[in-house]
């Protein structure tokens, strides 16, 4: 049974879908994404809901991870790009006009980016998702590196990339196909861009929800936000679980760790697919909910490699 409701709320928001939720030591700042909203966020915790950014984009971003130079990689919805905004301290809402690097799926029009984080060299690692329904196998794993451009992962197609992240050492990569149910594990080389044949972590039961986004933290368990279910799974290693937290809202997405003294672990949330009745019962869908953990278990975020 999941601790009752350890998660209180951090930041009121309405999101649709917030996704890639992150914290950026060298702003101090959490991160995230509102996909369907087409906007990235960044809030500084313990200076009030107003010390707020919102970067409004022409087009939705799936996921996104920040460079050593201080520049921004989006995973857009068909296109990989590359935004710079003039300061990371901002707040209020500002408009963003991405730099295109290249093109993603343009022979697929139902597909678009969805979850990605950076791999522990620097290289970003991102899936992709099928729009249409019934949704259908055909997005893939990608790897974007300055050195050799965009790599697809010999990877089988998913038809929804979720829960991508690494182990401590680099050498282990996570993700799923959402609607398996599944979360795979697979040897993982960034300098070749090669896997191994990957293999079942966890195998969630129906009343767990669906794998959604997944952070690793300092001692290699894998923090897992499961859709439809309201709560946060912690796994070993070796896919025991260690723990289930309940958050007061149904669709949970993204979890990461942090805060200013990396001692808080934070899950996005989402509005999409929820009934008009389900919104008034859970009217802070949408909104971002943190709770604290034990010191020692923030991992940070590997920057974008760009130097």
């Amino acid at each position: 049974m999941p601790t009752e409701h350890p998660f209180v709320l951090a930041v009121a928001q309405a999101h649709g879908l917030g996704e890639g939720l992150q914290w950026h030591a060298p702003s101090g700042r959490w991160w995230w994404t509102d996909i369907e909203g087409a906007c990235i966020y960044a809030w500084t915790p313990g200076a009030g809901a107003g010390a707020t950014l919102q970067v409004r984009l022409p087009e939705r971003v799936g996921c996104f991870v920040h460079a050593r130079s201080g520049a921004i990689v989006l995973a857009m919805a068909k296109r990989l790009a590359r935004l710079t905004l003039p300061d990371l301290q901002a707040t209020g809402s500002i408009a963003g006009e991405p730099e295109t690097i290249a093109p993603l799926e343009a022979q697929l029009p139902t597909t678009r980016a969805n979850d990605g984080r950076c791999d522990r060299s620097g290289a970003f690692v991102f899936g992709t998702l099928d729009e249409a329904e019934p949704r259908q196998p055909i997005g893939s794993f990608y790897q974007y590196t300055l050195a050799r451009g965009l790599r697809r992962l010999p990877l089988d197609g998913v038809a929804i990339a979720n829960s991508i992240c690494f182990s401590p050492n680099g050498q282990r990569m996570y993700y799923c196909d959402t609607p398996s149910r599944r979360i795979l594990v697979c040897d993982y080389d960034s300098a070749s861009a090669r896997v191994s044949e990957p293999r079942v972590f966890v195998k969630k039961d129906a009343q767990d929800g669906y794998p959604d986004g997944s952070c690793v933290d300092a001692k290699g368990c894998l923090w897992n936000a499961e859709w439809g279910a309201g709560t946060v799974a912690r796994y070993a290693p070796d896919g025991r679980q260690l723990g289930r937290y309940s958050v007061p809202v149904s669709n949970t997405t993204c979890p990461a760790l942090g805060g200013p003294a990396g001692d808080q672990l934070m899950v996005s949330t989402a509005r999409e697919g929820l009934s008009t009745a389900d919104l008034m019962a859970r009217p802070l869908s949408g909104s971002l909910f943190g709770m604290a953990v034990e010191p020692g278990l923030y991992l940070a975020e590997v920057l974008f490699n760009d130097a």
